[in-house]
Protein backbone atom coordinates (compact mmCIF):
# COMPACT_ATOMS: atom_id res chain seq x y z
CA UNK A 1 0.00 0.00 0.00
CA UNK A 2 2.72 2.63 0.53
CA UNK A 3 4.07 2.14 -2.63
CA UNK A 4 1.04 2.86 -3.97
CA UNK A 5 0.54 5.42 -2.28
CA UNK A 6 3.74 7.14 -3.06
CA UNK A 7 3.22 6.23 -6.96
CA UNK A 8 0.19 8.17 -6.55
CA UNK A 9 1.98 11.38 -4.77
CA UNK A 10 4.43 11.57 -7.38
CA UNK A 11 1.87 11.38 -10.06
CA UNK A 12 -0.03 14.41 -9.29
CA UNK A 13 3.05 16.57 -7.95
CA UNK A 14 3.99 16.58 -11.54
CA UNK A 15 0.77 19.13 -11.30
CA UNK A 16 1.04 20.55 -8.11
CA UNK A 17 4.66 21.44 -7.22
CA UNK A 18 6.01 21.69 -3.63
CA UNK A 19 2.78 20.93 -1.63
CA UNK A 20 3.63 17.12 -0.49
CA UNK A 21 2.18 17.42 2.87
CA UNK A 22 -1.20 18.68 1.33
CA UNK A 23 -1.17 16.43 -1.32
CA UNK A 24 -0.74 13.38 1.58
CA UNK A 25 -3.23 15.03 3.68
CA UNK A 26 -5.78 15.15 1.36
CA UNK A 27 -5.08 11.42 -0.36
CA UNK A 28 -5.27 10.44 3.81
CA UNK A 29 -8.67 11.51 3.98
CA UNK A 30 -9.50 9.14 0.61
CA UNK A 31 -8.17 6.09 2.02
CA UNK A 32 -10.09 6.65 4.93
CA UNK A 33 -12.87 7.03 3.11
CA UNK A 34 -13.50 10.70 4.50
CA UNK A 35 -14.69 14.37 2.99
CA UNK A 36 -11.89 17.24 2.60
CA UNK A 37 -12.72 20.76 3.25
CA UNK A 38 -10.03 23.53 1.48
CA UNK A 39 -10.25 26.17 3.06
CA UNK A 40 -7.56 29.27 1.35
CA UNK A 41 -7.21 31.70 -1.22
CA UNK A 42 -7.93 31.55 -4.87
CA UNK A 43 -5.40 30.44 -6.75
CA UNK A 44 -3.59 28.18 -4.93
CA UNK A 45 -4.54 24.95 -6.85
CA UNK A 46 -7.72 23.91 -4.91
CA UNK A 47 -9.56 22.60 -7.63
CA UNK A 48 -6.33 21.23 -9.33
CA UNK A 49 -5.57 18.74 -6.94
CA UNK A 50 -9.40 17.47 -6.83
CA UNK A 51 -9.16 16.93 -10.40
CA UNK A 52 -5.43 15.34 -9.95
CA UNK A 53 -6.52 13.00 -7.60
CA UNK A 54 -9.37 11.72 -9.42
CA UNK A 55 -7.40 11.42 -12.31
CA UNK A 56 -4.24 9.76 -11.05
CA UNK A 57 -6.40 6.80 -9.10
CA UNK A 58 -8.65 6.67 -12.27
CA UNK A 59 -12.03 7.65 -10.90
CA UNK A 60 -14.71 9.52 -12.13
CA UNK A 61 -14.89 13.73 -11.01
CA UNK A 62 -17.52 16.12 -11.06
CA UNK A 63 -17.53 19.73 -10.25
CA UNK A 64 -20.32 22.10 -9.26
CA UNK A 65 -19.63 25.65 -9.15
CA UNK A 66 -22.03 26.79 -5.84
CA UNK A 67 -23.82 29.87 -6.48
CA UNK A 68 -26.64 31.71 -4.65
CA UNK A 69 -29.42 30.47 -7.20
CA UNK A 70 -27.98 26.83 -7.58
CA UNK A 71 -31.18 24.70 -6.01
CA UNK A 72 -30.71 21.67 -4.25
CA UNK A 73 -31.74 19.07 -7.67
CA UNK A 74 -29.06 20.99 -9.02
CA UNK A 75 -26.63 18.78 -7.10
CA UNK A 76 -28.87 15.67 -6.29
CA UNK A 77 -30.62 15.16 -9.46
CA UNK A 78 -33.94 14.98 -10.04
CA UNK A 79 -37.12 13.17 -12.04
CA UNK A 80 -38.10 14.89 -15.36
CA UNK A 81 -41.47 13.65 -17.35
CA UNK A 82 -40.46 11.74 -20.51
CA UNK A 83 -43.87 12.52 -23.05
CA UNK A 84 -42.76 9.52 -24.71
CA UNK A 85 -43.18 7.50 -22.42
CA UNK A 86 -46.07 9.57 -19.84
CA UNK A 87 -43.35 8.94 -16.93
CA UNK A 88 -41.01 10.46 -14.86
CA UNK A 89 -37.41 9.94 -15.04
CA UNK A 90 -34.73 9.88 -12.59
CA UNK A 91 -31.77 12.28 -14.13
CA UNK A 92 -28.85 11.87 -11.67
CA UNK A 93 -26.75 15.16 -10.83
CA UNK A 94 -23.33 15.44 -10.60
CA UNK A 95 -23.61 13.75 -6.85
CA UNK A 96 -23.57 10.44 -8.67
CA UNK A 97 -19.61 10.25 -9.07
CA UNK A 98 -16.53 9.32 -7.10
CA UNK A 99 -15.06 12.81 -6.55
CA UNK A 100 -17.05 15.89 -6.13
CA UNK A 101 -15.34 18.95 -6.02
CA UNK A 102 -17.61 21.28 -4.24
CA UNK A 103 -16.56 24.81 -5.36
CA UNK A 104 -17.06 27.68 -3.10
CA UNK A 105 -19.60 25.78 -1.28
CA UNK A 106 -20.51 28.74 1.08
CA UNK A 107 -21.92 30.57 -1.79
CA UNK A 108 -25.10 28.27 -2.24
CA UNK A 109 -27.92 28.51 0.60
CA UNK A 110 -28.35 26.27 3.15
CA UNK A 111 -31.03 24.07 1.62
CA UNK A 112 -28.24 23.63 -1.01
CA UNK A 113 -25.72 22.59 1.62
CA UNK A 114 -27.85 20.21 3.41
CA UNK A 115 -28.83 18.38 -0.19
CA UNK A 116 -24.94 17.42 0.64
CA UNK A 117 -25.55 15.88 3.74
CA UNK A 118 -26.43 12.63 3.29
CA UNK A 119 -24.93 11.87 0.62
CA UNK A 120 -22.22 12.67 2.63
CA UNK A 121 -22.85 10.46 5.72
CA UNK A 122 -25.19 8.09 4.17
CA UNK A 123 -23.38 7.54 1.12
CA UNK A 124 -27.08 7.76 -0.72
CA UNK A 125 -29.34 10.20 -2.32
CA UNK A 126 -33.08 10.20 -1.54
CA UNK A 127 -35.67 11.32 -4.06
CA UNK A 128 -39.04 11.19 -5.10
CA UNK A 129 -39.71 7.89 -5.63
CA UNK A 130 -36.93 6.15 -4.17
CA UNK A 131 -33.25 5.68 -2.35
CA UNK A 132 -30.29 6.04 -4.79
CA UNK A 133 -27.10 4.00 -3.17
CA UNK A 134 -23.74 5.97 -4.58
CA UNK A 135 -20.70 3.67 -5.68
CA UNK A 136 -17.91 3.51 -3.81
CA UNK A 137 -15.71 5.59 -3.03
CA UNK A 138 -17.61 8.81 -3.02
CA UNK A 139 -15.04 11.99 -1.54
CA UNK A 140 -16.22 15.18 -1.24
CA UNK A 141 -13.97 17.81 -1.80
CA UNK A 142 -15.38 21.05 -1.11
CA UNK A 143 -13.56 24.84 -0.96
CA UNK A 144 -14.17 27.61 0.85
CA UNK A 145 -12.86 31.29 0.34
CA UNK A 146 -11.94 32.24 3.36
CA UNK A 147 -11.19 36.44 2.48
CA UNK A 148 -14.59 37.00 0.84
CA UNK A 149 -18.31 37.26 2.93
CA UNK A 150 -20.15 39.16 1.28
CA UNK A 151 -23.34 36.80 0.00
CA UNK A 152 -22.16 33.82 1.27
CA UNK A 153 -23.90 31.16 3.82
CA UNK A 154 -21.34 29.87 6.54
CA UNK A 155 -21.58 26.44 7.11
CA UNK A 156 -22.97 25.47 9.91
CA UNK A 157 -21.05 23.36 12.99
CA UNK A 158 -23.22 20.32 12.08
CA UNK A 159 -22.21 20.58 8.46
CA UNK A 160 -18.62 21.08 9.42
CA UNK A 161 -18.89 17.83 11.44
CA UNK A 162 -19.03 15.85 8.35
CA UNK A 163 -15.61 16.88 6.46
CA UNK A 164 -13.17 14.32 7.68
CA UNK A 165 -10.44 16.96 7.71
CA UNK A 166 -10.42 21.07 7.02
CA UNK A 167 -7.26 21.99 5.61
CA UNK A 168 -5.53 24.79 3.67
CA UNK A 169 -2.80 24.55 0.93
CA UNK A 170 -1.14 28.22 1.31
CA UNK A 171 1.40 29.79 -0.76
CA UNK A 172 3.86 28.21 -2.29
CA UNK A 173 7.95 28.48 -1.51
CA UNK A 174 10.18 31.02 -3.66
CA UNK A 175 11.61 27.88 -5.29
CA UNK A 176 8.71 25.80 -5.89
CA UNK A 177 6.89 28.57 -7.75
CA UNK A 178 10.19 28.92 -10.01
CA UNK A 179 9.88 25.37 -10.24
CA UNK A 180 6.01 25.69 -11.52
CA UNK A 181 7.18 28.32 -14.32
CA UNK A 182 9.55 26.29 -15.64
CA UNK A 183 7.29 23.19 -15.81
CA UNK A 184 4.69 25.66 -17.88
CA UNK A 185 7.72 26.33 -20.62
CA UNK A 186 8.79 23.31 -20.88
CA UNK A 187 5.37 21.53 -21.62
CA UNK A 188 4.19 24.34 -23.94
CA UNK A 189 0.50 24.33 -22.50
CA UNK A 190 -1.07 24.91 -19.35
CA UNK A 191 -2.54 21.58 -18.25
CA UNK A 192 0.01 18.96 -17.07
CA UNK A 193 -1.20 15.51 -18.60
CA UNK A 194 -1.17 12.74 -15.89
CA UNK A 195 -1.76 8.96 -16.02
CA UNK A 196 -3.75 6.52 -13.74
CA UNK A 197 -1.06 4.47 -11.54
CA UNK A 198 -4.15 2.65 -9.71
CA UNK A 199 -7.50 1.87 -10.56
CA UNK A 200 -10.47 1.68 -9.35
CA UNK A 201 -10.56 -1.54 -7.60
CA UNK A 202 -7.08 -1.01 -6.25
CA UNK A 203 -8.32 2.01 -4.69
CA UNK A 204 -10.82 0.46 -2.98
CA UNK A 205 -8.30 -2.39 -2.07
CA UNK A 206 -6.25 0.13 -0.06
CA UNK A 207 -9.35 1.58 1.35
CA UNK A 208 -9.90 -1.99 2.85
CA UNK A 209 -6.15 -2.53 3.85
CA UNK A 210 -5.99 0.44 6.30
CA UNK A 211 -8.43 -1.70 8.53
CA UNK A 212 -5.46 -3.91 8.93
CA UNK A 213 -3.77 -1.46 10.60
CA UNK A 214 -3.63 -2.27 14.51
CA UNK A 215 -4.73 0.52 17.11
CA UNK A 216 -3.51 -0.50 20.54
CA UNK A 217 -4.97 0.13 23.98
CA UNK A 218 -2.77 2.68 24.77
CA UNK A 219 -3.23 4.42 21.44
CA UNK A 220 -6.93 4.64 21.22
CA UNK A 221 -6.60 5.95 25.42
CA UNK A 222 -4.48 8.73 23.73
CA UNK A 223 -7.00 9.84 21.34
CA UNK A 224 -10.22 9.80 23.63
CA UNK A 225 -7.94 12.03 26.67
CA UNK A 226 -6.64 14.09 23.60
CA UNK A 227 -10.61 14.72 21.95
CA UNK A 228 -11.81 15.03 25.43
CA UNK A 229 -9.19 17.72 26.49
CA UNK A 230 -10.73 19.98 23.58
CA UNK A 231 -13.90 19.35 25.63
CA UNK A 232 -12.71 20.82 28.53
CA UNK A 233 -10.37 23.35 26.92
CA UNK A 234 -11.49 27.33 28.87
CA UNK A 235 -11.13 28.68 25.28
CA UNK A 236 -13.92 26.73 23.40
CA UNK A 237 -17.90 26.36 24.13
CA UNK A 238 -18.39 23.06 22.10
CA UNK A 239 -15.03 20.94 21.62
CA UNK A 240 -14.84 17.77 19.29
CA UNK A 241 -17.62 14.96 18.85
CA UNK A 242 -17.57 11.37 19.07
CA UNK A 243 -17.53 11.70 15.38
CA UNK A 244 -13.84 13.38 15.85
CA UNK A 245 -12.39 10.54 17.94
CA UNK A 246 -13.63 8.16 15.18
CA UNK A 247 -11.83 10.64 12.63
CA UNK A 248 -8.25 10.55 14.35
CA UNK A 249 -8.21 7.42 14.60
CA UNK A 250 -8.79 6.84 10.65
CA UNK A 251 -6.68 8.92 9.66
CA UNK A 252 -4.04 7.48 12.40
CA UNK A 253 -4.18 4.07 10.54
CA UNK A 254 -4.12 5.42 6.97
CA UNK A 255 -1.12 7.59 8.13
CA UNK A 256 0.46 4.54 9.76
CA UNK A 257 0.10 2.46 6.20
CA UNK A 258 1.70 5.39 4.46
CA UNK A 259 4.64 5.23 6.57
CA UNK A 260 4.82 1.11 5.93
CA UNK A 261 3.57 0.22 9.57
CA UNK A 262 0.77 -2.12 10.29
CA UNK A 263 0.38 -0.19 13.91
CA UNK A 264 -0.78 3.19 14.87
CA UNK A 265 2.40 5.14 17.02
CA UNK A 266 1.37 8.64 19.01
CA UNK A 267 3.38 10.33 16.12
CA UNK A 268 0.36 9.47 13.44
CA UNK A 269 -1.65 10.85 16.12
CA UNK A 270 -0.18 14.35 16.29
CA UNK A 271 0.03 14.53 12.43
CA UNK A 272 -3.45 14.37 12.14
CA UNK A 273 -4.83 15.68 15.04
CA UNK A 274 -5.42 19.37 13.97
CA UNK A 275 -7.06 18.84 10.61
CA UNK A 276 -9.03 16.33 11.79
CA UNK A 277 -10.51 18.43 15.00
CA UNK A 278 -10.02 21.96 14.67
CA UNK A 279 -12.80 22.59 12.72
CA UNK A 280 -15.17 20.76 14.93
CA UNK A 281 -14.39 23.16 18.00
CA UNK A 282 -16.45 26.17 18.75
CA UNK A 283 -14.81 28.68 20.54
CA UNK A 284 -15.96 30.89 23.20
CA UNK A 285 -17.10 34.56 21.16
CA UNK A 286 -14.68 36.90 23.22
CA UNK A 287 -11.53 35.10 21.75
CA UNK A 288 -12.23 35.90 18.46
CA UNK A 289 -10.90 39.64 18.70
CA UNK A 290 -7.76 38.00 20.19
CA UNK A 291 -7.55 35.91 17.46
CA UNK A 292 -7.41 32.56 18.77
CA UNK A 293 -7.68 29.89 16.20
CA UNK A 294 -9.28 26.27 16.92
CA UNK A 295 -5.95 25.21 15.72
CA UNK A 296 -4.19 26.66 18.53
CA UNK A 297 -6.31 25.35 21.18
CA UNK A 298 -5.89 21.65 20.07
CA UNK A 299 -1.92 22.39 19.69
CA UNK A 300 -2.20 23.56 23.14
CA UNK A 301 -4.04 19.78 23.96
CA UNK A 302 -1.29 17.77 22.13
CA UNK A 303 0.90 19.61 24.58
CA UNK A 304 -1.10 18.94 27.72
CA UNK A 305 -1.91 15.32 27.48
CA UNK A 306 0.23 12.87 28.13
CA UNK A 307 1.99 10.59 25.27
CA UNK A 308 2.08 7.14 26.06
CA UNK A 309 5.14 5.30 26.49
CA UNK A 310 6.18 2.82 23.76
CA UNK A 311 5.36 -0.14 25.29
CA UNK A 312 2.23 1.09 26.79
CA UNK A 313 1.43 2.01 23.39
CA UNK A 314 2.21 -1.00 21.39
CA UNK A 315 0.64 -3.27 23.49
Amino acid sequence: MSRSATRILDEVERAVVGKRPALELALCALLADGHVLLEDYPGLAKTLIARSLATVTGMRFSRVQFTPDLMPSDVTGASIYNQRTSEFEFRPGPVFTNVLLADEINRAPPKTQAALLEAMQERQVTGEDRTRVLEPPFLVLATENPIEYEGTYPLPEAQLDRFLIRMSIGYPSAQAEREMLERRLARRHDEAELSAVVDHDELLAMQQAVEGVHVAEGISSYIVELVGATRESTSVQVGASPRGTLAVMKLARVKAALESRDFVVPDDVKYVAVPALAHRLALKPELWVQRVQAEDVVQECLASVPVPTTEFASA
